[in-house]
């Protein structure tokens, strides 16, 4: 993790040495024009990516969003870019991360994956498996995680409460 990303949360011990899950979060404009906004992936592991994009069309976002997401932007400083930069940091900083363990990117929507992988131009590096986990969380380790450090509806702090909440 290079020191523009965000401190972590606890490092947790990975629950197989067999494969490491990274739990992935995005946050969007809206459901019927879906641009992507900011990406968060966070492992088992406490290795974290976190970035937005500065260039998706504001006028393109719901309400909702502009209530409940965008006032979040901006908390980490360096990690807003074009959507060109934030693809390529996203490639290098997944292209890093070890082969064995397996990594297992795992959401809990399947939109969170697809704008993933429309940012990435439709590849993964090599060795990278996807997992839908959206059954398998805790609602209730989702909601304390919430309660504690706030963040609902940021893609960081999402993706750490499904890390958290992933049983």
């Amino acid at each position: 993790m290079n020191s523009a990303n965000p401190p972590a949360m606890s490092v947790r011990t990975p629950r197989s040495a067999w494969k490491t899950r990274y739990f992935v979060d995005t946050e969007f404009t809206d459901f019927l024009d879906c641009q992507l906004i900011s990406v968060a992936i966070v492992s088992e592991d406490g290795r974290e990516f976190y970035g937005e994009r500065s260039d998706f069309d504001p006028a393109a976002c719901s309400e909702f969003v502009r209530a409940a997401v965008l006032p979040q932007l901006g908390r980490f400083a360096g990690r807003s870019m074009p959507a060109t930069q934030l693809r390529d940091e996203l490639w290098a900083w997944l292209s890093a991360v070890p082969a064995k363990p397996r990594p297992i990117l795992c959401f809990d929507y399947q939109g969170d994956f697809d704008l993933l992988y429309d940012l990435l131009d439709g590849d993964m590096p090599a060795g990278w498996k996807h997992e839908h986990i959206g059954n398998r969380l805790d609602a209730a380790r989702q909601e304390a995680y919430f309660y504690e450090y706030g963040g609902r509806h940021h893609a960081l702090h999402d993706a750490r409460a499904n890390a958290c909440a992933f049983r």
